[in-house]
C-alpha cells in the first residue's frame, strides 16, 4: 500500500490520558500523556519535534477539543475521525494498538476527517450555547418565584 503521508501521529484520546503514536520513515514511537494543560503542551512539542505534518484522533466525546485547539495553532493538518469508522477492525483491544492503528490508517491516506468549523464559528457557538443556558436558568428562577 502506498504511503501518502510520511510523518504522522495517531492519538487515542481519553478523559485522563492521550496515547500518541508517531510514525516517520525512520522509526515509530509511542508515548502516553495526561490531559492536563502542561502535558498537552508537551504532547504538541513532541509532535512538532518529530516533524509530524498530519495528526488523526478519534472524536471521543469532547475530550478531543483541547488537543485540537492546541494543534490548530501549529502548521499541522488535523483530522478528527468518527470512532465508529475506525473501530470496525476486530482484535484491537489496547490504547497503544488503537494509536498505532490510527497512525497507520492516516499514513496510507485511509481516514476521512469530520467537519470541524473554524475557530471563530466554534467560539460563536459556545457563546450562543452559554447565553441559552443563562436564559433557561433565569426562566427556571422566575418560574420558581411565581
Amino acid at each position: 500500500m502506498d504511503i501518502i503521508h510520511t510523518h504522522v501521529c495517531g492519538l487515542d484520546v481519553h478523559k485522563k490520558n492521550v496515547v500518541a503514536c508517531i510514525i516517520t520513515p525512520d522509526h515509530q514511537e509511542i508515548r502516553t500523556f495526561s490531559t492536563m494543560t502542561e502535558d498537552l503542551l508537551m504532547l504538541v512539542d513532541w509532535i512538532k519535534a518529530h516533524g509530524v505534518t498530519h495528526v488523526a484522533m478519534e472524536s471521543t466525546g469532547s475530550y478531543w477539543k483541547p488537543i485540537y485547539n492546541l494543534l490548530e495553532m501549529e502548521d499541522i493538518k488535523i483530522l478528527v475521525v468518527n470512532a465508529k469508522h475506525i473501530k470496525n477492525v476486530p482484535g484491537r483491544k489496547t490504547d497503544v494498538k488503537d494509536a498505532e492503528w490510527i497512525a497507520g490508517l492516516l499514513r496510507h491516506g485511509l481516514l476521512q476527517g469530520s467537519y470541524i468549523p473554524d475557530r471563530q464559528q466554534r467560539e460563536l457557538r459556545e457563546l450562543i450555547r452559554y447565553r441559552r443556558s443563562l436564559i433557561e436558568e433565569r426562566a427556571r428562577e422566575i418560574n420558581r418565584i411565581q
